[in-house]
């Protein structure tokens, strides 16, 4: 059996490709980029590099940035860090097909961001992803087709306020 993969702390990582919705593919496949381990990002950075992977359909790749900010960022930021994270991976569930996951992970967001100490913090637009991910939800419930194009919020208001 092969050696894992691991950084200089010990954890394991993983060198295998990943399609871009995060599923991995065969060793000497072609996949899409990966996001660093060690990304940090200031604040304003993690967001616009997760909205232009959420504009672009990579809401994996948009997990792993805003996971990273969690990992990163000070403890008084976590939970707000933690629930954009589990949104963008409950869109990749639902861009997956996988319903129940979809459903638990977005539900898990939207409690983790109205649970935020700071929620309009580096102007997130809070309110709205949780309206965003309510949502969701209530059409995955449904059994409604959700298109493409309808999963990618925008994590912070433009200056007019509007989402």
């Amino acid at each position: 059996m092969a050696e894992r993969d691991r950084d200089d702390s010990g954890r394991p990582r993983s060198a295998r490709p990943r399609d871009s919705l995060g599923r991995p593919l065969p060793y000497g496949s072609e996949g899409v980029a990966r996001i660093p381990d060690d990304l940090e990002l200031a604040p304003a950075e993690t967001l616009a590099y997760a909205q232009d992977l959420l504009d672009q359909g990579l809401a994996f790749g948009a997990h792993e940035v805003l996971e990273a900010a969690w990992k990163h960022g000070p403890d008084d930021d976590r939970m707000l860090w933690q629930g954009l994270a589990q949104l963008a991976v409950g869109i990749t569930h639902v861009e997956r097909g996988n319903v129940k996951g979809a459903t638990s992970l977005l539900r898990s967001a939207s409690a983790r961001l109205a649970r935020a100490d700071r929620p309009g913090r580096y102007g997130i637009d809070v309110a709205g992803l949780v309206d965003f991910a309510d949502a969701l939800i209530d059409g995955l419930a449904a059994g409604v087709q959700i298109p493409r194009r309808r999963l990618r919020p925008r994590l912070v208001a433009d200056e007019s306020g509007r989402r």
